[in-house]
Parts: C-alpha cells; sequence; structure tokens
C-alpha cells in the first residue's frame, strides 16, 4: 500500500557526535515517507542508522547533536509541523501521538517491576489524562488484542513473557495513541527465525489495518526485500541508493548495494556458499511469503 501523500519529510540532514575528534554520524541525509507505506532503511552497524532514527523523532542526547536540515511532519488534518522547531511543551505532544518509536532491544525495554497493564497506563496519564480508568483498561485490552497477545496478560510482569510476547507489547504500546508514523529499529533482533517471521506478519497485518506508515530499520536486506515498498541504503552516514524493493532487487545502481545483496549465506546452495545478487531474496526467509499471509 503506497501513497503519494508524504507524511514526513527529511531534508539535509546532519548530525553530529561531539566527541574529540568530532564524529560525523549522519551526512546531509534527504527522505520522503509517504502515508502507509513501509520504508526500509539498510545498512551495516554503525552506519548512521539509529542515530537517524533518533533525529528524526527528535530524540538524540549529548554528545549527539544535529547540525543541519530540516524535518517537516504532514499531519493528516493538513498542518505542516516543524518538529526541529519544537519546545519542549510541544515536542511531548508530538512524540507517540504522531511518530512512535520500537526501540532496539525492545524486548529488555520494559520495566521488570511494573505490570504489562501499568506500563501501558503510563502513556495515557502523560498524553490522555482526562481519560478514565475504565477506558484506559478498554483500550490497553484491545490494544494486546491487536498484536495477537491474551488480555489476561495485562496483568503479567516482563518476566512472565516470552521474548516474542514482550515485543509485541511493546509495539502494541508504540501504537497506543494511533500514530501515523511508527519507526522501528531492528524489532527482531534477537528473536529466533519462527518468532521474527510472526513479528513481522503482525506489523504488515496492522500496517494494513491501520493505515499507520513504518520506517524499518535493520542490516537484514533480505527480510527488507520481502516487506518493504521503498528502501534506502546507507553507508558511513550517508545515503547511498534509494528505490523500491523491486528495484533495489533487479537493478542495484551503487557498489555497496549489491556486495550486500551478495553477503547472505544462500538457502539452495552448497554449505559455506553466498548468494549472488539474483538470489538475495531467498535469504530473507524469516520475512518469505509475509505479503501473503496478511491478504
Amino acid at each position: 500500500m503506497t501513497a503519494s501523500e508524504p507524511v514526513l519529510t527529511a531534508r539535509g540532514v546532519s548530525i553530529e557526535y561531539e566527541v574529540d575528534p568530532p564524529v560525523k554520524a549522519v551526512r546531509d541525509v534527504s527522505l520522503t515517507l509517504h502515508r502507509g507505506e513501509i520504508l526500509g532503511l539498510a545498512g551495516e552497524s554503525g552506519c548512521g542508522k539509529t542515530t537517524l532514527a533518533y533525529g528524526l523523532n527528535r530524540l538524540l542526547k549529548a554528545p549527539a547533536l544535529m547540525t543541519g536540515g530540516e524535518i517537516v511532519f504532514h499531519d493528516r488534518d493538513g498542518d505542516d509541523i516543524d518538529i526541529v522547531g519544537l519546545e519542549d511543551e510541544g515536542l511531548r505532544a508530538f512524540r507517540w501521538d504522531k511518530i512512535s518509536m520500537v526501540f532496539q532491544g525492545a524486548m529488555n525495554s520494559l520495566n521488570p517491576v511494573i505490570s504489562v497493564k501499568a506500563q501501558i497506563f503510563d502513556v495515557f496519564d502523560t498524553h490522555r489524562p482526562g481519560m478514565s480508568r475504565r477506558a484506559k483498561t478498554e483500550r490497553a485490552e484491545e490494544l494486546l488484542r491487536l498484536v495477537g497477545v491474551d488480555p489476561s496478560r495485562l496483568t503479567s510482569f516482563p518476566h512472565e513473557l516470552s521474548g516474542g510476547m514482550r515485543q509485541r507489547v511493546m509495539i502494541a504500546m508504540a501504537l497506543a495513541l494511533d500514530p501515523q508514523v511508527m519507526i522501528m529499529d531492528e524489532p527482531t533482533t534477537a528473536l529466533d527465525v519462527v518468532v521474527q517471521r510472526g513479528i513481522i506478519r503482525e506489523i504488515m497485518r496492522l500496517r494494513e489495518k491501520l493505515g499507520f506508515a513504518v520506517i524499518f530499520i535493520t542490516h537484514d536486506l533480505p527480510m527488507l526485500l520481502e516487506i518493504s515498498d521503498r528502501i534506502a541504503v546507507m553507508l558511513q552516514g550517508e545515503i547511498v541508493e534509494q528505490g523500491t524493493a523491486e528495484e533495489i532487487y533487479r537493478t542495484p545502481q551503487h557498489e555497496y548495494t549489491r556486495k550486500l545483496l551478495s553477503s547472505f549465506p544462500s538457502l539452495r546452495g552448497e554449505r559455506g556458499g553466498f548468494v549472488r545478487s539474483g538470489d538475495a531474496a531467498h535469504a530473507g526467509a524469516a520475512a518469505a511469503s509475509v505479503k501473503e499471509d496478511v491478504r
């Protein structure tokens, strides 16, 4: 589901870590996210993917500093919001309401001594202070059902949940305020391949049902080939190639993209072999057939 209407536009974004010597983590990055689409952001560890994601959502902390560029959110009501210019209260109201984020290592992001219900309620208490307890409970139950978790798990503590269930709870929390954009930073890291497939299937089903756009960050390019509408490839802080998933797969233009495509072990070849670029998509076993599953 790809629409031409943009929901998030970044132009010339540069981010630097003010250490000695300074590190230019993101260099003059521009991208556009359209309503309802999945934009995959691929690249090796350390290329700047997560730093860019934090910058887009104004979550950077010292010593990271955005040194240039603009980020504009195009609200569904027609307003354009200058994210870089938001101050304290405006920024607090914006986050989670307009753009939410599932963080890298999200399985361990839940507070271990607080129940799932209390942690979801905390989102409502912060952003919807007038919400009744009954309404919060009903919405929390609805959110767990959306992500495939039994509502009885609201009273559970994180250690009582499997890794996949904890990840689903984090996704439920990110959906709590019906955001228009969800940024997902390596959401399937540390999960086994079967659980990965289930999580990805849920993300795509929810995207189809609710219509939010996704920036999906991972080093796993074959996975992105299966689930993304468009893909941006990052190298050393820069986006070196952008295109539809089909274009990236069939006719990669940059040498780094071609190397990424050829760097994944083949599931069909001899042991120890690597895929040719033409076989790259077969390495994304966790995501294979997911698009068919959500139809």
